[in-house]
């Protein structure tokens, strides 16, 4: 009878996991065709020990269960079982150590008898069970088979709770279903062939709804919040490749999950506890949960936790079991249970999705003598870990975030009601998230999404700037833009998934994975990542090869937890991230949204869920030999992080409206955040200037050592460390910047922006920071760097006429003058100076001053006893460039530095022919200092400092003169006046001077008094009034200890001249500065054509012999100044960081400067 083989499997799935059946009755229903189970508790116990989760059960109930079983149709028909409203409630577990009791759950030792028990029933049932001679094996095990791989399961009404500190998290999905499916993704009756050995399902999810809310202290929700997520249907395509018809668990697991539309909101309320649970999970993922022990190191294993996650509770975890499938071995699973270790999610995730593909395991049990050898004859073989592949993809999704409010109800005895507001919009288009493993090593993660915005909605903070009758473009709410449009790019983001048509999956071909490292990066590169997504991709590669080359086969191959097998795996982590173009629009509602979902996001008093622990310096660390040495300088497993960010235009506009006062004292920490203002109409400012950033490319690399602790803990303990394990020992960080150039633009009342005007041209810079691991560890190598920076520039320039230095100082002004009311002045005289109409040519064109330096080198050291520094600045140029004529433009140079000072003092250098400073001449500024750390090894040795400079040549032309007295005409200016709800107040100013009404640069206080005077403190701005007389009006930087102010200011400048004296009678000092000389004309000496830019000496000289009129010019030399301490010898100005000087000050007062002044 089939009934015999068939009963004691789905008997074995329900009596395991629900309380308080009986098998007998179980077994009669059955054999009826259906069964029908009402108010069934789990035995969650059970489920804790078998899923492993980091989290205890509270309680977990099903209200019906039933199963139908077609027994006259059952090699055509599907098994149903569906469960009616089934809830669990879930919390993290208390640290180290499991409290059952305290969680509703039994304890360990009953847990793993009853598990027994519960496993062993089943095979007491089969030996009562008569075996039918008219079935052979091998048809029941192919009956089983086709049954098993054509279960349907119904889930309506599941109810998941989650619940932390003040945090309820509920998931209710209304339908949850589980099919077989045929090649065209249909429903079916289908099973495994020689000729096809594919299986697939379908889940499809109903209205799945997401709740995150906060509960009192009592454990009570006093007010709902909106969902995040409400009645989200997706659904989940399973694909499963199998070797052969005999094998057990698949070689190649696709699961992917497609949703169409997610709607994700987000209150301010919710935005604290939403990430809090996204720290839940990096924190599972690393296994920070819980601190180690006092005195406990970090076990360092094949395990690393790029890939698995530990829950602290025990000693290393081999996890050997991981590689089998559970149902291969339930009962010695269940006995032993006391014995296995905690592992992290990751872990048992891996190791959980064989069982979820293959039948159970008390199959064994049912299939007679013989099959169960030949089955254990497959188990003893070497089994092969399968490839999984998951993935998740989402046509359009967007995450809203709302500001709430409570609201009364016209009744008195009315509960009150939470109002909420939208204020930012994200939304995005294509979005990937895609994982590929086998085993433990290889892991790759891909996450990438084709297009972005983020979008301003209504008001902010009483600010109505984006309501819906302020008749605003739709380009001006959207602040950020990346990426491409989904309809244009394509469905690209799903390409090779399962819900791709062209997939191999889809077309009878089976998939071919890229599982080497090598043909990974050389295939998935940055310009593919970005021709599939456009706005965003990520690649996280993780593998793992013994030193042969080749992956380890199995667990048994790992090395033990040792620092000295190090070298055995070779490890490797690399994460790319690359960002495409994007367009980041900073005014007033976007950075006041912006900073107030940050303030939003701090007002919380969760504890982390790690601790950073201490340093603790094993003092009797016990030193490697010669092969842990040479097996360290082999190879270090390190993590390398590579970000890039293609094409960013960054656009900072003046203030419209200033409410920071509110926002940044919260982001700071110094009070809580105000409530809503009066809600007050907004008057967009147009023209609107900005400042506009382009950047063409951003790269940001970050590598850290693996296992820093057990590297550091072993590099420390050499005499004699090389230069390469030393480097290992760092975290470095290279950042380059390619294409940087600032404009002003403005942009109009119909949203369109005018020509930028260049500010900075095109420039490129770079910068290399590496800081030390575990500091304390390197206490007694003093010459050890802590931390190293090296900053290079090749050449920056900035040029600006007086008119838009003006307008910077009120783009400025609009934001460090924090106050509820703003008055913003444009000048149209002003603005038509800076953008000047297309085709028409100014009548009055205003000089321009142009600034550049090249070859900027700085560097910064400091170890456990000095701070350092020293660098180089190759040159600096400033020259003007005014209207000449017949439209030309002349250049006139005014400063010049290194320049050929040598006798310019005399009038003999005018007759002779020098050649201008090439290209190998000095640099104009060479310098490198040295401050000791602390007072205690100041005494030992000082500072020092050795600099030298090079001749400058400068000339103070009247072009300087116009450029700095230019002033916009008052008569064209226009005034525009925004009254943004009370918040900060200003008063009324008794007095005013008459340059701050006429100032562009200038940002003049509203007449116009505030009521709300608590607020006052607050306000940066000092006033003095007539009326408002009290304790409020004073500034805080006012309320002064008595201590402080009862000093006199003589006994203040006594301790400053202590100090600096203390400093300068150690101080070793080697100063030396060329000749410089000032040229003043009574008028402009625009350089020639024939003269090299920039060469003032050379200009004057030309003037002096070529021109027919010279200007009258005062020629001002300084003398060369040379500065060296008494009894110190000459160093080259440049020396390697940190380093010693020869003779050091030693006594006090022998520190003797000797000055040399003259002229060559």
């Amino acid at each position: 009878m089939l009934e015999s083989y068939v009963t004691p499997i789905l008997m074995s799935y329900v009596n395991r996991y629900i309380k308080n059946l009986k098998p007998s009755d179980l077994q009669l229903s059955l054999w009826g065709g259906d069964v029908v189970l009402s108010k069934l508790e789990l035995k969650l116990d059970v489920l804790e020990q078998e899923l492993k989760l980091p989290f205890t059960f509270l309680s977990g109930h099903i209200h019906e269960l039933r199963i139908h079983v077609p027994w006259t149709k059952l090699g055509s028909e599907p098994v149903v079982i569906t469960i009616n409203t089934m809830e669990c409630i879930l919390k993290l577990k208390d640290g180290l150590q499991d409290d059952h009791e305290s969680c509703g759950s039994s304890s360990t030792s009953r847990s793993a008898t009853e598990n027994t028990k519960s496993s062993v029933k089943p095979r007491r049932i089969q030996q009562a069970t008569p075996t039918d001679p008219d079935l052979p094996p091998g048809y029941v095990q192919s009956l089983i088979r086709r049954v098993v791989n054509n279960v349907n399961i119904v889930i309506n009404n599941l109810i998941l709770k989650y619940v932390e500190d003040d945090i309820v998290l509920s998931v209710n999905i209304t339908s949850a279903e589980c099919y077989t499916v045929d090649e065209f993704w249909d429903r079916a009756f289908m099973d495994i062939s020689a000729t096809d050995l594919v299986l697939r399902k379908v889940i499809n999810f109903s209205d799945c709804t997401v709740c995150l809310d906060k509960r009192n202290a009592s454990g009570k929700i006093e007010f709902y919040q909106d969902p995040l997520l409400y009645k989200c249907s997706f659904r989940t395509r399973l694909h499963f490749t199998y070797d052969n018809l005999n094998s057990k668990m698949p070689s190649v697991i696709k699961i992917h999950t497609l949703v169409e539309s997610l709607k994700l909101s987000i209150t301010d309320q919710q935005l604290p506890m939403f990430i809090r649970i996204m720290q839940l999970g990096v924190a599972l993922y690393y296994g920070e949960i819980g601190s180690f022990k006092d005195g406990e190191t970090e076990d360092l294993s094949c395990h690393t936790k790029d890939l698995l996650g530990s829950i602290p509770g025990g000693e290393g975890e081999t996890g050997i079991d991981m590689q089998y499938p559970t149902q291969y071995k339930a009962q010695e699973f269940c006995a032993q249970q006391d014995d296995e270790q905690s592992q992290g999610w990751v872990s048992w995730a891996w190791s959980f999705v064989p069982a979820i593909v293959s039948y159970d395991d008390g199959e064994d049990d049912y299939l007679g003598n013989d099959t169960v050898s030949a089955l254990h004859q497959q188990k003893s073989q070497a089994l092969k870990d399968p490839i999984v592949s998951i993935g998740f993809y989402c046509t359009k999704a967007t995450v809203t975030f709302k500001l709430t409010e409570m609201q009364a109800e016209s009744s008195y005895y009315s509960p009150q009601k939470v109002k909420s507001k939208e204020v930012i919009c994200w939304e995005q288009e294509g979005t990937t998230v895609e994982a590929l493993m086998m085993g433990d090593p290889f892991f790759d993660c891909q996450i990438g999404f084709v297009g972005c915005r983020a979008m301003c909605l209504k008001g902010i903070m009483g600010v109505k700037d984006f309501e819906e009758n302020t008749n605003r473009y739709e380009a001006e709410a959207c602040f950020f833009i990346c990426g491409e449009n989904l309809s244009t790019k394509g469905l690209t983001y799903l390409t090779n998934s399962l819900f791709d048509y062209r997939s191999p999956e889809n077309n009878g071909i089976r998939a071919e994975f890229i599982l080497n490292a090598a043909h990974h990066k050389e295939t998935y590169t940055e310009i593919a990542g970005m021709q599939r997504f456009g706005a965003f991709y990520m690649d996280y590669l993780y593998t793992m090869e013994s030193s042969s080359g080749k992956a380890p086969g199995n667990q048994q191959d790992l090395p033990s937890a040792k620092s000295e097998d190090l070298g055995n795996i070779q490890e490797k982590s690399t994460k790319s991230l690359v960002v495409g173009p994007l367009d980041l629009r900073l005014d007033s509602s976007a950075v006041h949204r912006i900073l107030k979902m940050i303030a939003c996001a701090l007002e919380h008093e969760y504890e982390p869920y790690s601790r950073v622990k201490q340093d603790v310096v094993d003092e009797n660390r016990t030193i490697p030999n010669t092969e842990e040495v040479a097996s360290l300088e082999e190879y270090i497993p390190t993590r390398l992080t590579c970000v890039t960010i293609l094409k960013c235009t960054v656009t900072v506009f003046m203030a419209e409206f200033n409410l920071l006062g509110h926002l940044i004292p919260v982001i700071m920490g110094k009070k809580n955040s105000s409530s809503f203002m009066n809600a007050t109409n907004f008057q967009p400012l147009r023209p609107l200037p900005s400042i506009q950033i382009l950047v063409d490319k951003i790269n940001l690399e970050h590598s850290v050592p693996m296992y820093a602790e057990q590297l550091v803990y072993t590099v420390s303990s050499l005499s004699q460390p090389s230069d390469n394990l030393l480097h290992n020992c760092y975290a470095h960080c290279y950042l380059k910047i390619f294409g940087f150039q600032a404009g002003l633009t403005s942009l109009d009342s119909k949203g369109t922006y005018c020509s930028p005007v260049p500010l900075i041209p095109s420039f490129s810079i770079a910068l290399y920071g590496k800081l030390l691991k575990l500091p304390m560890c390197w206490s007694k190598r003093s010459q050890v760097p802590l931390n190293e920076c090296i900053f290079e520039l090749p050449n920056l320039t900035i040029q600006a006429t007086r008119a838009q230095t003006l307008l910077l100082q009120t783009i400025y002004q609009s934001w460090s003058h924090t106050g509820g009311i703003t008055s913003s002045v444009v000048n149209e005289t002003l603005m038509t100076d800076i953008f000047q109409t297309s085709g028409v040519k100014s009548k009055n064109p205003l000089p321009t001053l142009e600034g550049s330096i090249q070859n900027v080198e700085l560097k910064y050291c400091s170890t456990s006893l000095v701070k350092c520094a020293s660098g180089t600045v190759g040159s600096i140029k400033i020259c003007a460039k005014a209207p000449g004529e017949n439209g030309k433009e002349k250049l006139i140079p005014l400063i010049q530095g290194p320049s050929d000072t040598k006798d310019l003092h005399s009038s003999k250098w005018l007759n002779e022919s020098r050649k201008p400073e090439s290209l190998l001449a000095p640099d104009l500024i060479t310098f490198t200092m040295q401050i000791p750390q602390s007072v205690d090894y100041c005494h030992n040795s000082g500072a020092v400092l050795l600099a030298s400079v090079q001749g400058i040549a400068a000339s103070v032309d009247p072009v300087l003169y116009t450029w700095l007295i230019y002033q916009p005409q008052k008569r064209s200016s226009r005034h525009i006046q925004q009254q943004a709800m009370g918040a900060v107040p200003h008063v009324v100013p008794v007095t005013r001077k008459k340059e701050d009404e006429v100032s562009v640069g200038s940002m003049p206080l509203a007449k116009q008094q505030s009521n709300q005077a608590s607020e006052y403190a607050s306000s940066p701005v000092k006033t003095k009034t007539v009326t408002e007389s009290r304790p409020l009006s004073v500034p805080v930087k006012a309320m002064m200890s008595t201590t402080e102010t009862c000093r006199s200011p003589e006994e203040r400048m006594k301790e400053f001249i202590g100090i600096v004296w203390n400093a300068v009678k150690r101080l070793t000092l080697q100063l030396e500065i060329q000749s410089c000389c000032v040229f003043i004309p009574n008028d402009s000496l625009p350089s020639p054509s024939t003269i090299v830019s920039g060469d003032i000496p050379g200009t004057v000289r030309s003037w002096y012999h070529g021109q027919i009129s010279m200007p009258g010019t005062l020629v001002l030399c300084l003398p060369q100044i040379k500065i060296i301490s008494a009894g110190h010898k000459y160093m080259e100005p440049l020396q390697e960081i940190p380093f010693v000087i020869l003779r050091p000050i030693l006594e006090e007062g022998s520190a003797l400067i000797r000055t040399n002044r003259h002229h060559e």
